[in-house]
């Protein structure tokens, strides 16, 4: 076969997840800078197909997803680390006893903040080499999708980020295993397309994803307060109680990382460790047995 098979992935799995929770601390931050700038290229492009004038309609939604799988591609195909995909090979690992507990902390830590300092290096290279005001003064049709993408992540419920969040990495999780399984190229990238097409085009809550989607708001949003404003009938005092990086902190990007913990580390991770990898009680404990007699 020119796949592996789900038992043969959870090992794969679990051998992924112990080398990252042993990863050196400098090549796992400059791996994690790369996911970070990776998601965040699918993200400006998804915002570039969604500024198009029929965004709205179900073509444009689909379109809108496709692209963005781009980021997760180039994450497993060309290598790095992404801090929702190692949610669950740690978390796998760990229970799998090869990763220690200590390492998938010290993984998902280092990770997490490696991928926020990437995506936001990327937000401000972006920023900086395009055109956010057209000539006739006003924001360009990217500019507002940027910061309508911002203002409905931020205008979500706690609860609503949250459970978003755990499908969104439910779906990730699912195009990185199935990846594993596929042992060429090509089957890996139809892997990832399909759950990460279907997890943005449903709305569901990426935290690395949103570490550009968001900053990038922020980031217009206090170049052009005025034309922000405008743009979304607001004032520019209600613009700036928005468009922060508290706000960003605690309306969206700590509900959606606890959501992604939970949809990646339990319900991919945790689910197939127990399927295919826990050894049951029963001969667990005849093996002890015919150990001590």
């Amino acid at each position: 076969m020119n796949f592996m098979t789900p038992a043969e992935v959870a090992v794969a799995v679990c051998n992924a997840g112990k080398a990252k929770a042993e990863m050196p601390l400098l090549k796992l931050i400059a791996m994690g800078i790369l996911a970070g700038v990776y998601i965040g290229f699918g993200a400006n492009l998804a915002t570039k197909v969604g500024s198009a004038p029929d965004a709205d309609s179900a073509i444009g939604i689909f379109l809108f997803g496709a692209v963005f799988s781009v980021g997760l591609m180039m994450v497993v195909i060309a290598g790095s680390e992404l801090f929702t995909g190692n949610n669950m090979f740690c978390f796998a690992s760990a229970l799998n006893g090869q990763a220690s507990w200590g390492g998938l902390l010290y993984n998902w830590i280092v990770v997490w903040c490696a991928n926020f300092i990437g995506s936001v290096l990327l937000v401000y290279i972006i920023f900086g080499g395009m055109y956010w005001i057209g000539a006739d003064g006003a924001l360009t049709a990217m500019g507002v999708k940027a910061l309508a993408i911002a203002k409905g992540k931020l205008s979500l419920t706690w609860g609503s980020a949250f459970l978003r969040a755990i499908c969104c990495n439910w779906l990730v999780c699912l195009a990185v295993w199935m990846a594993f399984a596929a042992k060429d190229v090509v089957s890996k990238v139809f892997a990832i397309f399909f759950p990460i097409m279907a997890f943005v085009s449903s709305g569901f809550e990426h935290s690395v994803a949103n570490m550009f989607f968001i900053p990038m708001g922020i980031t217009i949003a206090n170049a052009a307060p005025e034309l922000a404003a405008a743009a979304f009938n607001m004032t520019p005092d209600q613009i700036a109680a928005m468009y922060n990086y508290g706000n960003f902190f605690t309306a969206n990007l700590i509900p959606v990382t606890l959501g992604n913990i939970v949809g990646g580390a339990f319900f991919v991770g945790g689910f197939y460790y127990y399927i295919f990898l826990r050894k049951s009680a029963a001969p667990a404990a005849q093996e002890k047995k015919a150990a001590n007699a």
